[in-house]
């Protein structure tokens, strides 16, 4: 048996795995509470397994960060580069990914101390996307902080409780962000 893996794993899939199940406790337990004991038990691997792939328990938790804000900023990235894509669509996609991802939308958005460095990217981009926009008498930092706010509220309180779909969340913030036809263009 090989030290410090798995017995028939490879290396690839043992980092995976440590890092799905550590998604699953920190969003779960919190950061504090999670031990590297406990991710190491939980993926069946050794404790010299995880050294392997991660300095500490931060080193990973900061690992998951940094996946969940490369994503949301490749979402958005990809959505700003199609000038065709309406606002809602945006926010929609950004909605679908929190969904399809809720634990570790829980770290990146809720938990992580540097999730306002999310947040403040996420308000860059509204701000971005919203320049482009026919927004009438409207602060659009003050807009696009506003708007995030709701999104953040709204995700943990309907999302992420399978209330509502996204497409459904999505058009309900439009419905009232963006109530005047004449504000913003949505088309």
């Amino acid at each position: 048996m090989a030290r410090g893996r798995k017995v028939n794993s490879n290396g690839e899939k043992s980092k995976q795995l440590l890092r799905e199940k550590a998604i699953e406790l920190f969003s779960t337990n919190g950061y504090y509470q999670t031990k590297i004991s406990d991710i190491v038990k939980a993926a069946q691997v050794t404790q010299p397994t995880f050294y392997l792939y991660f300095e500490s328990k931060e080193s990973l938790f900061q690992d998951l960060n940094q996946q969940f804000q490369q994503d949301l900023l490749n979402i958005l990235d990809e959505q700003f580069h199609q000038q065709d894509t309406p606002f809602q669509k945006v926010v929609e996609n950004l909605l679908h990914y929190f969904t399809a991802n809720p634990m570790l939308t829980k770290i990146g958005l809720y938990q992580s101390e540097e999730s306002y460095l999310v947040k403040e990217k996420l308000v860059s981009k509204f701000e971005e996307i919203l320049e482009g926009q026919n927004l009438q008498r409207i602060n659009i930092h003050m807009f696009s902080q506003s708007l995030l706010g709701s999104i953040l509220r709204l995700t943990n309180t309907f999302l992420l409780t399978n209330k509502k779909s996204p497409k459904e969340l999505a058009e309900d913030l439009f419905s009232i962000y963006f109530a005047k036809e004449d504000m913003l263009v949505t088309t």
